[in-house]
């Protein structure tokens, strides 16, 4: 029986490398989470930005036409008008 303590070595290493490898894994899914919930948090600001800034762009745009501006006049709806 010489080989019994390089055996229990062994059984105890492997039984520390799987409770080793529960907790990484338990830890990467945490992880995983959170930065999914930062990237959307993000995407989601990006995406507000560029839609303001694409809203300011045209309100420029708007404003600085060489066209005459010409006020709307309210004509109600067309059946009304018909004579």
């Amino acid at each position: 029986m010489p080989y019994l303590p390089s055996l229990v070595l062994v059984v105890i290493g492997v039984v520390a490398l799987v409770v080793i490898a529960i907790r990484v894994t338990r830890s990467l899914r945490r992880f995983t989470g959170a930065s999914t919930l930062v990237g959307d948090n993000v995407g989601n600001g990006v995406g507000l930005l560029k839609a303001r800034t694409a809203a300011l762009g045209v309100a420029f745009a708007e404003r600085r036409s060489d066209q005459p501006r010409v006020r709307s006049t309210d004509r109600g709806r067309q059946e009304d008008h018909r004579g």
